[in-house]
């Protein structure tokens, strides 16, 4: 058990936990005025842009509904 211990101990590490540089994959827009300012127009455009209805998927989730209660009474019922 010592010499297990004292082997890992005194093994040689130079090439355990080499890390690399790491490149970025997005330049931050805080870093300069001009690149910031346009971040922010574009988020401003896009949350200005309507979104499509989500009526239409209401009605026939309803109409779903109202089948499959029928349905069930029906079953029940006869």
């Amino acid at each position: 058990m010592r010499t297990q211990i004292r082997q890992i101990l005194t093994a040689d590490t130079s090439d355990v936990a080499r890390v690399s540089a790491m490149s970025e994959p997005q330049i931050d827009p805080a870093g300069n005025t001009q690149a910031f300012r346009a971040f922010a127009n574009n988020q401003d455009v896009e949350a200005a842009q309507p979104k499509a209805s989500r009526l239409p998927i209401w009605i026939a989730l309803g109409a779903v509904a109202v089948a499959v209660i029928a349905v069930v009474a029906y079953l029940l019922a006869g």
